[in-house]
């Protein structure tokens, strides 16, 4: 539930009209724009809320309750995942929650249907055909979302430990990757292809020279520390992580919990614990935070047995920089962008991140 823009909708509307069938299948086609009406009204939930606060993100639709979340896939098909039926929509809702329940076991509640009726009318787990497919959540409490406690200056080591103990237990335990190191080291430089293909995009011109400079810089060091990254697929070191381990997804309960992982493609899921540590810390990093990061990694690493070579986090951090600014800037190219003003402010800080990153580990590779 990042980079969403939200809003509290309050109808008096218990329920949603019936649909007049006038000769015609009234459960054929349901538009996103009726099932996000329906679901944006307090009557069509069981618990039946006072309101329901609607956020929007780019793959999904999410409504929150008093005490439930329910997201909504659209019906989008991009290079990486594929939403576009109702068939794939579901077959993601139930990998969503399985493997969220790796890191928050008693959040992910299940799989919702929202059925069409006789009558036309929308219901949520009702007898009629099936419209769309929920992921059932239990709400957790915003002002302990670890984003919220770094904006608050609230987390404490004891709170961040038992963050880290958590991933050191996920990792322990995680599937391992069956890839090469030679696939391994040519996706980095698939991905940071992409990223200049689409910093390049003329409808952005965002692509100025000192940019490039930093894009060429990082493929530079992806090419030159390729060793780097190959040690680490010999070692044994790549799994199936979180895919998108960020503080807001990130709640400090006791004991905490991590939800929104990556689940609609394993391949972006195969990562190394230290690449998936090291984007965590650029992130609490950017926040105001950098003694989380380094504390998780620390400890994680301890923990694991593992060394965390400088240079190696410095080139993880340059390369996911780069593509959290590809991925700020394709908010831009949709019809009809979010936040349109948001985005390449973000760019830039990703970018001056990745800079610096590169700065810091040019001098190692030379000496």
């Amino acid at each position: 539930m990042t980079q969403a823009r939200g809003s509290v909708i309050d109808l008096s509307m218990e329920r949603e009209m019936p649909v007049k069938s006038a000769g015609r299948n009234v459960c054929a086609d349901i538009s996103t724009q009726r099932k996000v009406e329906f679901l944006a009204r307090p009557g069509a939930y069981p618990d039946r809320p006072q309101s329901v606060e609607i956020k929007e993100t780019h793959m999904s639709w999410v409504f929150l309750t008093d005490g439930r979340v329910y997201k909504l896939k659209k019906p989008v098909t991009y290079p990486t995942l594929d939403f576009g039926t109702l068939k794939a929509r579901e077959f993601n809702c139930r990998e969503e929650i399985r493997l969220n329940r790796r890191l928050a076991p008693d959040v992910y509640l299940g799989v919702a249907r929202l059925t069409c009726e006789r009558d036309g009318s929308l219901t949520l787990n009702g007898s009629g055909r099936t419209a769309d497919w929920l992921v059932e959540m239990r709400r957790l409490p915003d002002e302990i979302m670890l984003n919220r406690v770094i904006e608050a200056g609230t987390a404490t080591a004891a709170k961040i430990n038992a963050v880290a103990d958590l991933l050191t237990s996920f990792y322990r335990n995680a599937e391992r990757s069956d890839l090469s190191a030679q696939a391994y080291w040519s996706r980095f430089i698939t991905e940071h292809e992409e990223t200049h293909r689409i910093l390049a995009t003329p409808p952005l011109a965002y692509l100025t020279p000192e940019r490039r400079d930093v894009l060429d810089a990082v493929e530079t060091a992806l090419q030159s520390h390729r060793h780097l990254l190959e040690d680490r697929v010999r070692s044994g070191s790549i799994l199936e992580g979180h895919g998108d381990l960020k503080p807001e997804h990130v709640c400090l309960t006791d004991p905490p919990v991590i939800i929104d992982c990556l689940e609609f493609n394993r391949g972006l899921r195969l990562i190394d614990p230290l690449d998936e540590l090291a984007f965590f810390g650029m992130e609490c990093r950017r926040l105001g935070a950098p003694w989380i990061g380094a504390l998780v990694l620390e400890r994680c690493t301890r923990s694991l047995g593992e060394r965390a070579d400088d240079r190696l986090i410095a080139l993880y951090t340059a390369f996911r920089a780069c593509i959290r600014a590809r991925l700020s800037l394709a908010h831009l190219l949709d019809p009809v962008p979010r936040e349109p003003e948001k985005w390449q402010p973000l760019a830039s800080e990703y970018l001056e991140i990745a800079a610096r990153e590169i700065a810091a580990l040019t001098p190692q590779a030379n000496g």
